[in-house]
């Protein structure tokens, strides 16, 4: 199994409030796993092969989890994907 550097990426929100969003996030990234989008699994962006990463934990900004929970490298970079635009390979 090939090994991939993951980065931290500190984030930040103007506001500041530490509030918890229950069902948003940790919902979406749970129903891809059950949907069988695990780490390291083949998938297509359209006609773009790629494989699945890591998860968008993210809870504010344009691509948060709640909506594109899955992050996918492909030959053109890492992506943050909605169920809806990845398919097995």
């Amino acid at each position: 199994m090939s090994t991939n550097a993951l980065f931290l990426v500190e984030g930040g929100r103007p506001n500041g409030h530490a509030e918890h969003w229950h069902g948003g996030v940790e919902q979406s990234v749970d129903c891809a796993i059950r949907a069988g989008f695990r780490i390291g699994r083949r998938v297509r962006i359209g006609r773009i092969p790629g494989a699945v990463v890591g998860y968008n934990i993210s809870r504010f900004g344009r691509f948060c989890g709640a909506s594109y929970p899955l992050l996918v490298e492909t030959e053109f970079g890492v992506a943050k994907c909605s169920l809806h635009e990845v398919a097995a390979a």
